[in-house]
């Protein structure tokens, strides 16, 4: 079809077509992704091994994802970036100290993040040498002694002890309590930077901060409401459960700005059928590509029309289409939000959403049919300054035909890291209101603190003003995730202490503190031998269900040290002697500590080990799945929303709204290469995606080379330069770009209003080329 002349650039040509993937999810793209980095990686033959055993009953848990690990398995139970994850972690590279003697940390902040962490494990504990600019080897027992030596002279308060996701409920619940015996509630982790809206909205509506579904509610649903998440990229092995979902009539409705392949075709790679006929299940009823932040407006429609139905129906005699038995006995505040979506008008909602009323009708004509629907939401829905609105409005959607507590039914956020949502569950937390306090303090003879911690968002900004002065990272690469990173970089070299638990180099350690510490620590699919023996341990799924890991391979280094046991030496090193605190005894065997969480929480986590090896993992358990409402109410509750969009910012003439991306070929902040297979895009990861028709009305050309400018209004100079424009399939005034490189531009200030999330899928910025920002032609 012609484009319109309003669509030509200021050449006259046509636009470009937006780059696209022909194929599919899943298939021999997949294996040949896994193939390239097995061989990259030269992991060994035995790691193959491990793949078999993964995500499997008595085998290795995925560090990857949290998605669920079903009782009956495939035979490979993992997905591409799974097995890239895996692959990444088993490199037979090495970082050694060699290394570190050959570069400054000067030189090394010029590498890429890949180029870091290609550089292979680590393998030794090394600390800076302010002198020299370079981290040098260091003992164990002195890295402690002088961490612990850093730690007596600060104020507990001033410190921070950071969690990334991936360790076990083991070496997390000790953390949390080493955290509390020093004196402080500093226990952010990943989850702040992504579903901390989940935690604090869902337990606001239905008084959980988790998903209300199991795995099996997948077997049983009639439709899918999908916002926000990408699962071909984020979390593969979903991919069988849609795919079984909609070969059985189950109708998925997807709501996302990116028009991504994982959620429109795939073939399984398991299927011989499948792989050699190239015949892929569609798996997408509805695509609809509403406007970052317009989520609200969007679930405003869909809620509107079931009110609309259900008037048309009744006023005709016939029975209405809301559960009224479950409305009426289950929830509160139905009558105020009923009256809010009859009041709210059309055009608002298409002006918001960026959909029409038509396919708005048409999506809540597929809900109203359906007996049983899942709401599933990702960060599209959480990185919105009124984020914890977008949830609530999900949640209103679901309460209205009682699809919450039931079986084939529910809310079911997608997590991120392998244990981030059980990292939650032992007690690393900010908030004491969520941890134990009164039970902790019975058990080790001491008086927890009770001052609020910080989240990540006051972590930062107690960086930038001084008020933070060491920080302890387990795993992860904190500085590289957080927002406002250029001035987040430049205070972080004032604090007195950082200490990073990592298995391979990253810029967190380069970005240091006047005292740093590079601490290794063995993978989770490596062999963990203590003084009782080889050592299991265990994470939580998306779904509540907890799974024992056992690692079998050799470790990377024989200088390496479980995350339990540096967690452990570095307490032991730092506090007091008491009789109820056995540093030695727990890191000597696991199931003491395992002991310790059954006591702690004895309804989540009876006979711990003796049931963690249970196929499926065992369920700790969910209110909300049993309709059990922990609200103040003691009731679900509707949430009237107050805006209609989640995003902060108005439209101006030039500015666009940013939504923040991950890759093919990364996970979180890791980077595996270079490839976007699922979006057509190859070789570099510095680029900007644009609708074809709004590069038509500035004047830009497909591989011209730009910088993106904040526009948040503050006065503050954010950029990134040197991005190539890309012609994609998105919203006009929407562009796209990769994470964590796109962080710069994310003011710290912005953020989810009720959980300080960091608003970053739709952040205000400008296209500037060689002069000022531009206006359209």
């Amino acid at each position: 079809m012609a484009r319109s002349s309003s669509e030509r650039n200021v050449t006259g040509t046509e636009p470009p077509e937006p780059r696209s993937y022909d194929g599919v999810a899943g298939g021999w793209g997949s294996l040949k992704g896994i193939s390239e980095v097995f061989a990259r990686e030269m992991s060994s033959p035995a790691v193959l091994e491990t793949l078999a055993r993964q995500n499997k009953a008595g085998g290795h848990m995925c560090t990857s994802c949290a998605w669920g690990k079903p009782a009956h398995p495939h035979v490979f139970e993992f997905c591409e970036n799974g097995a890239k994850a895996t692959l990444w972690e088993l490199t037979r590279d090495r970082c050694t100290p060699d290394f570190f003697a050959d570069h400054t940390a000067s030189e090394l902040m010029q590498w890429s993040d890949f180029d870091l962490e290609m550089q292979g494990r680590l393998t030794h504990p090394m600390v800076y040498n302010p002198d020299a600019d370079k981290y040098v080897e260091c003992a164990w027992d002195e890295a402690f002694e002088k961490i612990g030596e850093r730690l007596k002279t600060l104020d507990p308060k001033s410190s921070v002890f950071y969690a990334s996701g991936k360790a076990s409920l083991e070496t997390s619940y000790l953390y949390a309590l080493f955290a509390r015996f020093y004196g402080h509630n500093n226990l952010p982790d990943s989850s702040n930077m992504c579903h901390e809206t989940t935690s604090v909205a869902l337990k606001q509506a239905i008084g959980t901060p988790v998903g209300s579904c199991v795995m099996e509610d997948f077997d049983h649903c009639d439709a899918i409401f999908y916002f926000g998440q990408n699962p071909g990229t984020n979390s593969p092995r979903f991919l069988h459960n849609l795919q079984d979902a909609a070969r059985r009539g189950c109708k998925i409705v997807v709501f996302n700005p990116v028009r991504e392949i994982g959620l429109i075709r795939f073939i399984n790679p398991q299927n011989p059928v499948e792989m050699l006929t190239g015949q892929a299940t569609q798996l997408s009823h509805m695509y609809l590509q509403v406007r970052p932040g317009g989520d609200i407006a969007a679930l405003m429609g869909l809620c509107k029309r079931v009110f609309q139905v259900d008037e048309e129906r009744r006023s005709h005699g016939q029975s209405g289409v809301l559960d009224q038995g479950f409305i009426a006995h289950h929830t509160q505040g139905f009558d105020e939000f009923r009256q809010k979506a009859m009041d709210t008008d059309w055009a608002e909602i298409e002006r918001c959403s960026g959909l029409s009323r038509g396919d708005l009708e048409a999506a809540g004509d597929v809900y109203i049919s359906a007996e049983r629907v899942i709401g599933v939401y990702g960060m599209g829905l959480t990185q919105h300054v009124h984020g914890s609105q977008n949830i609530g409005m999900l949640v209103n959607l679901l309460l209205l035909r009682g699809n919450i507590g039931r079986q084939g039914a529910g809310v079911s956020p997608v997590r991120g890291h392998s244990n981030v949502q059980g990292q939650r569950t032992v007690g690393i937390t900010e908030k004491p209101e969520l941890a134990p306090l009164d039970k902790l303090s019975e058990m080790f003879s001491f008086e927890p603190p009770r001052e609020k911690g910080r989240s990540i968002v006051e972590v930062c900004e107690g960086v930038l003003d001084g008020s933070v002065r060491a920080i302890v990272s387990l795993g992860g690469n904190l500085l590289r995730a957080v927002p406002e990173r250029e001035a987040i970089e430049s205070a972080w070299r004032d604090l007195d202490l950082t200490v990073m638990i990592s298995t391979k180099l990253n810029r967190s350690h380069l970005v240091h503190g006047r005292a740093a510490y590079i601490l290794p620590c063995l993978a989770r699919s490596e062999s963990d031998e203590q003084a009782s023996g080889p050592q299991s341990v265990s994470i939580e799924d998306s779904f509540s269900h907890i799974h024992g890991s056992i690692g079998r391979r050799a470790p990377a280094s024989e200088h390496l040290r479980s995350e339990l046991a540096i967690v452990a030496g570095m307490a032991k090193a730092t506090l007091p002697e008491r009789p109820s605190w056995r540093w030695d005894e727990w890191t000597g065997d696991y199931a003491l500590v395992r002991e310790l969480i059954a006591q702690t929480y004895p309804d989540k986590f009876h006979d711990f080990s003796q049931r963690m090896f249970q196929p499926g993992g065992f369920y700790r358990g969910n209110p909300a799945h049993e309709r059990e409402w922990k609200t103040q109410s003691g009731k679900a509750e509707f949430t009237t929303p107050t805006v209609m969009m989640a995003s902060d910012i108005e439209d101006a003439p030039g500015r666009f709204n940013l939504i923040t991306m991950r890759s093919n070929d990364q996970f979180n902040t890791t980077i595996y290469g270079f490839s976007d297979r699922l979006r057509g895009i190859e070789g570099s990861r510095d680029i900007v995606l644009i609708n074809p028709s709004d590069m038509a009305r500035y004047g830009l050309a497909e591989g011209e080379k730009v910088r993106l400018v904040s526009d948040a209004g503050d006065g503050a100079r954010r950029k990134v330069e040197n991005l190539t424009v890309t012609p994609f399939d998105l919203p006009n005034g929407c562009i796209g770009g990769y994470y964590p490189e796109m962080n710069v531009l994310a003011p710290l200030w912005r953020h989810d209003k009720a959980s300080k999330t960091p608003a970053s899928k739709a952040v205000p910025v400008r296209i500037e080329k060689n002069g000022p920002s531009m206006t359209p032609a």
